[in-house]
């Protein structure tokens, strides 16, 4: 999808069509646009710019504070105007999904009538503002590089025979995978083209990129097809950027308590127990901070409180500007041995406690270490996890 979030917005909102909208976490210059109507983007504005910045290159620009149960309300809606042409076969993100092509789909011609076909689907059954851009490739990966050649509303075909002339106008940083980090890295081995990067051979690559990555990536830039790995859930996370009234100490860990009961509600949820929690905390002025510990296996959301405050202790001065928590060494149910220590009745009602929430509404009961904390963090925009709808 094409500047998903915005485009959201002007769908809803038919007075903001045509004109330059920048979606923000909250109406603060110091937070940063996530995302950016093309009408914006025109001015130079760019998802990650200050709201400061974006106010001084486009005076004009309209900020909304994004709704991320709207966003959901049109992925699901979007999958299903997908679906209703060809099957999905995997949801990437929020506002990316890629489908499998099988048979006479296969045939390029066919396909184009198909990104069509999706296209005007979207449009009619969903909202004439939402814009996607399709790409067609023989691997999943090439196909996301045809996809974002041309934006907006774009179609793009990379064919066995295209390659790899077809890549040599991209830039390194075009490529998935390829962030600025690694861009230094391989220019530092004097690789700053795609046709120095696509002449290597594949052991030249694995060095590039000093892991086996770099031979997977020479494969796949060859239209290869790769045994796709299972991945291992191991962490579960969530964050807030805090409003200004509440970045102080006491307002952080408000805010860090109610993300510790989020994060903890969605580990039983999602059916996992975990063995260390870890804190994060960015400051306004100086280098960010963390600190983490091991657990007991729990699901326990007392536990996981306690284990914050304790680590809190240890938060230098600073302005606080945003703060997350983190389960780690998550351990499927199936897989969890219980402890002499554990106290079976309190994790009985912690699941109690989570079928009434379920029932009768968010927090309709809740701990008292939460209960400052009500209402504080509502949901918020992610682009890799996309949440449940009854989500807070």
């Amino acid at each position: 999808m094409n500047s998903f979030f915005a485009s959201v917005e002007q769908e809803l909102d038919a007075s903001l069509r045509g004109k330059p909208v920048a979606v923000a976490p909250l109406l603060a210059d110091s937070t940063c646009c996530i995302a950016v109507s093309y009408e914006g983007k025109a001015f130079g504005v760019k998802t990650g710019t200050l709201v400061g910045e974006a106010r001084r290159l486009c005076p004009d620009m309209k900020f909304i504070v994004g709704d991320h149960a709207n966003y959901i309300n049109y992925h699901n809606k979007i999958v299903e105007a997908v679906e209703a042409c060809v099957p999905v076969d995997s949801v990437c993100s929020i506002d990316e999904m890629a489908c499998r092509l099988t048979g006479y789909q296969q045939d390029v011609k066919a396909a184009t009538e198909l990104a069509a076909k999706i296209k005007a689907t979207i449009r009619d059954t969903v909202g004439s503002s939402l814009k996607c851009s399709i790409g067609l490739g023989p691997n999943r990966y090439l196909a996301k590089i045809a996809g974002d050649m041309k934006k907006p509303d774009g179609f793009t075909v990379i064919r066995p025979c295209d390659l790899p002339q077809a890549l040599y106008p991209l830039k390194l940083r075009d490529l998935t995978g390829v962030g600025a980090k690694m861009e230094a890295r391989l220019n530092q081995k004097g690789l700053r083209t795609m046709a120095q990067l696509l002449a290597l051979t594949p052991e030249e690559m694995r060095r590039a990129w000093g892991s086996v990555s770099g031979e997977e990536m020479w494969h796949l830039l060859r239209g290869e097809q790769l045994v796709e790995k299972v991945t291992e859930q191991k962490s579960l996370s969530h964050s807030h950027v805090l409003p200004p009234e509440l970045r102080n100490r006491p307002g952080a860990m408000r805010i860090l308590k109610k993300l510790t009961d989020k994060a903890a509600t969605r580990l039983r949820k999602e059916g996992f127990f975990a063995s260390g929690i870890q804190i994060f905390v960015k400051f306004l002025d100086q280098d960010g901070w963390q600190a983490r510990c091991n657990l007991m296996e729990t699901q326990d959301t007392l536990a996981f409180i306690h284990a914050i405050k304790t680590l809190w202790k240890e938060l230098p001065e600073g302005r606080v500007y945003a703060v997350g928590v983190v389960m780690t060494g998550l351990v499927p149910e199936a897989f969890h041995a219980p402890s002499l220590f554990e106290d079976l009745r309190r994790d009985r009602l912690t699941k109690t406690l989570d079928q009434i929430n379920e029932k009768f509404g968010k927090d309709i009961l809740h701990y008292g270490a939460t209960h400052e904390s009500a209402g504080l963090v509502p949901l918020r925009i992610a682009f890799t996890r996309i949440p449940e709808a009854d989500e807070e």
